[in-house]
């Protein structure tokens, strides 16, 4: 029996052994990465998920603030229209009686 070529065998195992050693960097990659994407993901997917529910939201609050925009805005031009169909106060000031005027009051040059 032949013994066999030390350097054949090492050749055999040599692609097996950069397989190897791309499979543990591989791993060792995914553990060390693995907190972060998952961090990443989960943020996109609370994101999407706070999306999903609060744009539906906002958009019912817009419709209600536009429907109380136009109630108010339709409430002002009925009070502007109507009209009161008795007499008006203008509210004029009454007149008083003259005043009283004394002698301090009067002007120096008129004596």
């Amino acid at each position: 029996m032949a013994v066999a070529d030390p350097t054949q065998a090492d050749k055999t195992r040599r692609p097996w052994r950069v397989v190897g050693a791309g499979a543990i960097a591989v791993g060792a990659c995914a553990v060390c990465c693995a907190g972060p994407v998952l961090a990443i993901l989960g943020g996109l997917s609370i994101a999407s998920l706070a999306g999903a529910v609060w744009v539906p939201a906002l958009a019912i609050v817009a419709v209600l603030a536009l429907i109380g925009v136009v109630w108010v805005l339709r409430k002002r031009r009925r009070a502007s229209c109507a009209t009161d169909s008795g007499p008006v106060d203008l509210g004029m000031p009454a007149p008083s009686a003259p005043a009283r005027t004394s002698k301090a009051d009067v002007p120096l040059d008129t004596f």
